[in-house]
């Protein structure tokens, strides 16, 4: 049997920080949903990292441009 290959076109990475509001704006959710969801790692477009010694956390979601 033949092996399929797929081949897929990714973004390019800019390194932007998008904010946790605009993505919830862009998703129609809360913001909170979005930071629940990336602290579960139910959400796969971004990290939520706890800061040292505290129960707050620091959010990174990169912006990865336009599909080319």
């Amino acid at each position: 049997m033949e092996e399929k290959r797929i081949y897929l076109q990714t973004p390019e990475f800019t390194g932007r920080n998008v904010p946790i509001c605009e993505l919830a704006k862009a998703i129609g959710k809360d913001a909170q949903y979005i930071r629940i969801g990336l602290q579960k790692g139910i959400l796969h477009f971004g990290f939520a990292l706890k800061k040292e010694n505290s129960s707050e956390y620091n959010y990174y979601c990169p912006y990865l441009g336009n599909m080319k």
